[in-house]
């Protein structure tokens, strides 16, 4: 255990060094602010549009509204970025050489992808909370407190989402030892599984159905059910992508 936490302590200063962890708070404390008040203000904005006889009627925004903005904003934009700052957690570390020393020096090399992973996982994490609950807080302010159904599951998909994506990253870094071979591997696994979900059968299954919009659970128009073996899929993919990085990793020339 105390070589992980060592290499963990490593990871996370180097997340403070390379502005990582700045840039994904920054950014996700924006989308937690904007959420809300771009649902709130886009129909009024709106309405200046209509001139003459071209007159707009947009219903007024709702806290669902703004939930759905949320879910748009992390999830399109939110995961770009998330991809961008993280494409190099282990590309940038092989392409440099830095890992030779330590690893000489006896460092497990399972202890290398469980750190990344794992600081990864936790940047991304404190970062998703905060957007989360600062837009939690402006809904609330500007719509009071709805129930939501099935809150948690929605919440956690997006998450899980986030969290795959990360062990895609690790292992394309692993498998190619380059910060265009971690986006390339990455971009090519999402376009796969965004022509997989236009097939019925397989979209209760896919993981990308995971980052799309989740009012449809809060409202009950979508059952838990229907997203349950998506979230599994996810979850075990991701174990297999992080095992498939400690395999490759073992038996890659440094």
């Amino acid at each position: 255990m105390k070589p992980y936490a060592a290499f963990i302590k490593k990871e996370l200063m180097e997340s403070i060094r390379t502005y990582r962890l700045v840039i994904m708070l920054a950014v996700f404390l924006l989308f937690g602010i904007i959420s809300p008040l771009l649902a709130k203000l886009t129909p009024e904005l709106l309405k200046y549009l209509g001139t003459g006889d071209l007159v707009i009627t947009i219903p007024e925004p709702t806290a669902m509204d703004s939930w759905a903005q949320f879910f748009k904003n992390v999830g399109q934009m939110g995961m770009l970025v998330l991809v961008i700052v993280f494409a190099g957690t282990m590309a940038n570390e092989l392409s440099r050489g830095t890992l030779v020393n330590v690893l000489t020096k006896g460092l497990n090399r399972k202890t290398v992808i469980l750190s990344k992973f794992s600081v990864a996982v936790a940047v991304w994490t404190l970062s998703y909370l905060l957007c989360l609950g600062v837009a939690s807080a402006y809904t609330v302010y500007l719509w009071g407190d709805v129930e939501l159904e099935n809150a948690l599951a929605g919440f956690v998909a997006p998450w899980l989402f986030g969290c795959l994506l990360i062990a895609l990253l690790i292992f394309g870094g692993t498998l190619f030892g380059s910060f265009s071979g971690s986006l390339l591997l990455s971009g090519a696994c999402v376009i796969a599984m965004s022509l997989l979900a236009i097939v019925p059968a397989l979209q209760k299954y896919n993981p990308i159905m995971l980052s799309g919009d989740q009012v449809a659970l809060f409202v009950g128009a979508r059952a838990l059910a229907d997203v349950i073996p998506a979230i599994l899929v996810c979850a075990s993919l991701t174990v297999l992508l992080v095992v498939a990085s400690v395999l490759v990793f073992n038996k890659k020339q440094l």
